[in-house]
């Protein structure tokens, strides 16, 4: 979320947290900038008058990069002449301030179907079948029962099946830039959890030290 209000885009982040969406808050372009970097996003609400310049310059940088990313603008200008602006600059969905909270959430809920739509195509690792679209995984004929941060670091592995991965890179993929109080070494215990339930079936998480962890097959 880049937004420079910042105990409004606080009250928000920690209603979506409620609702399983883990968020980051930017208040400049800059910082937005820092944070896209190190970490892809599965979507971005981005306001218009931000300190340091325009969301809208930051938009059209985005799509100027090749970079599909879903993007909701969040702003008070809500005219229909500033709602064309942004849809034509790239922007995915519009939602005015004063706005409810439940509307917001709905409005990205819908913008990952799409997006999840987009990129549905199931990934096959021998008997590992995993459905990018709601992070569901079956091994051998059987669903796998997963939790949410589970589930995001099965993502993060079979998206990138046969590259190690570093502990950093993955727990970027889990845990958002405020969660100070959760350890780097967190992800050792979600490795574990999926090591036991890929147990006997040829699926492994294989560990180069120093490098990190990759998913692959026995052998």
């Amino acid at each position: 979320m880049i937004e420079d209000a910042e105990d409004l885009a606080e009250g928000v982040i920690a209603q979506l947290s409620r609702a399983g969406m883990v968020c980051d808050l930017a208040s400049t372009i800059e910082a937005a900038r820092d944070f896209r970097a190190v970490q892809d996003y599965d979507a971005l609400v981005l306001d218009i008058n931000l300190p340091d310049g325009s969301g809208l310059g930051l938009l059209r940088e985005i799509r100027a990069g090749g970079d599909r990313t879903p993007v909701l603008m969040l702003t008070a200008l809500a005219s229909v002449d500033d709602r064309v602006t942004a849809l034509d600059a790239g922007a995915d969905d519009y939602l005015g301030k004063p706005f409810d909270q439940r509307e917001l959430e709905a409005r990205l809920r819908a913008l990952l179907r799409r997006e999840a739509e987009r990129k549905s195509h199931d990934i096959e690792l021998g008997p590992l079948s995993y459905t990018p679209s709601d992070r569901s995984a079956v091994l051998g004929g059987k669903r796998l029962d997963l939790t949410r941060r589970e589930a995001a670091l099965l993502d993060a592995l079979v998206r990138h099946q046969g590259q190690f991965l570093s502990k950093t890179r993955l727990y970027n993929s889990l845990y958002g830039f405020d969660d100070a109080d959760v350890g780097v070494n967190a992800i050792e215990l979600y490795i574990a959890r999926l090591r036991k339930k890929f147990a006997g079936s040829g699926v492994s998480i294989s560990t180069r030290r120093g490098v990190g962890y990759r998913i692959g097959l026995d052998g």
